[in-house]
């Protein structure tokens, strides 16, 4: 059973990664006059994070887990977990193994499908490196397995976390360059050319900490062109569940009209622009060309409804804290409750800020269930001295999407007439 390998490291360090976003944000304000994150792009990578660690709540880790059970029955030597070579070695040991980590999610479709999920933002900033994949953990722990035969459970596993934690501060525009450190590490400069989909930047600068591993194995490229962000198809919307799962239905769909056994096969494990008759990686012919005058998806909505969302937002924010604070004292039953909660805010928020036109009914039945969770004492205000608002804004909440919900229901029977 697995979960993320990092919902210690990340619950800890939450309120840093916060305040390095408003002080990323306060900063954009100063330095461009605009802010660096518009509140549905943040909101949609937040809640990818919110979701990525969900399993956690419910199952063991995976790369520990796996790592102990490989390191007990087979490891081939016991090196000192107090020898400062042996910290230095796994710290090598544990960026080299996410090089290639990382390199396979991009270079195996079936792999790119949970991995795209952190591409799939058409800006780049603090909020963006928390647009985490649901399912990357369920393979990810695979290629660490191989430092289990020598490096110490309890080293490996501070030198994981101290991996994931440094990634954090490199998705931003706001440091340009950083000299001599450029040869050496990974930064924002390195990082930026990751996430574009310019053609130069394609499957380029893997590396977590270190940027060495792409310079030694020809997967390095330099910021050159205005990097444009996100996926080279753009998936044009903030519903949460289609940003994790889209690409495996295309996976299937694409794999649907080829009738030879082995081509459906290469459609999983080969490159994502793989074609039958084309090397294993495929290429990018058929990619829309990039630019530079791309403008992000950002669709205007009213004013209103952004402070709706960002409320509501919070306030499942707060169900989500509290769940992983007593899930010790929760049973099974209610942990899985609180997470389908949370789920179906996160997934009709999306709807929302989306437009559709399923949104009014979708958040009606979510303000019914939060209305019964507030009932039952599952939902507390974000302050004691909030609790009256609190309730009074949840009850009008379920008044407002209920009289829309009838409103549209009475538009279609009309014009059905």
């Amino acid at each position: 059973m697995c979960q993320s390998k990092y919902s210690s490291s990340t619950q800890l360090a939450t309120p840093f990664f916060v305040g390095l976003i408003f002080l990323e944000l306060a900063v954009g304000v100063l330095k461009t006059g605009t802010t660096v994150v518009t509140i549905s792009d943040g909101l949609t990578s937040i809640s990818a994070g919110m979701i990525s660690r969900l399993p956690s709540v419910l199952m063991r880790g995976c790369e520990l887990t796996a790592y102990m059970y490989v390191w007990d029955r087979f490891h081939l030597v016991e090196l000192p977990w107090d020898s400062a070579w042996t910290w230095w070695l796994t710290f090598l040991g544990v960026d080299f193994c996410y090089y290639w980590l990382h390199r396979f999610a991009h270079e195996v479709a079936i792999l790119w499908a949970a991995h795209q999920v952190h591409h799939s933002s058409e800006y780049y900033n603090l909020t963006t490196a928390l647009r985490q994949s649901l399912t990357q953990q369920f393979t990810s722990w695979i290629f660490y397995l191989p430092m289990a035969l020598a490096l110490p459970p309890s080293v490996f596993a501070v030198h994981i976390q101290l991996n994931l934690l440094y990634q954090f501060w490199i998705h931003t525009e706001l440091i340009r360059d950083l000299g001599p450190l450029e040869w050496v590490f990974n930064t924002p400069k390195h990082h930026r050319v990751h996430h574009g989909r310019n053609h130069y930047c394609i499957d380029k600068n893997y590396g977590g900490i270190l940027i060495i591993w792409d310079r030694l194995f020809g997967t390095f490229a330099e910021e050159t062109d205005k990097v444009v962000y996100g996926l080279v198809f753009p998936i044009k919307t903030f519903e949460i569940l289609y940003v994790q799962f889209h690409y495996y239905s295309y996976l299937w769909r694409k794999s649907k009209t080829y009738k030879a056994i082995s081509n459906k096969l290469s459609t999983f494990i080969k490159g994502p622009s793989w074609k039958p008759g084309k090397s294993r990686l495929g290429d990018h012919v058929d990619n829309p060309k990039v630019t530079g005058k791309e403008v992000p998806h950002d669709p205007s909505w009213p004013l209103p409804l952004q402070v709706y969302v960002v409320i509501h937002f919070l306030l499942v924010l707060q169900i989500y804290h509290d769940l992983f604070e007593n899930k010790m004292m929760l049973s099974q039953l209610t942990i899985l409750g609180m997470t389908n909660y949370i789920l179906l805010t996160l997934t009709a928020l999306g709807f929302i800020i989306d437009q559709r036109p399923t949104a009014a009914v979708l958040e009606m039945l979510r303000c019914v269930v939060m209305v019964t969770l507030q009932k039952y004492g599952y939902m507390k205000p974000l302050m004691p001295l909030l609790a009256v608002p609190t309730e009074a804004f949840v009850s009008l909440s379920l008044l407002y999407w209920a009289v829309q919900s009838f409103l549209q229901l009475l538009s279609i029977k009309r014009k059905t007439n």
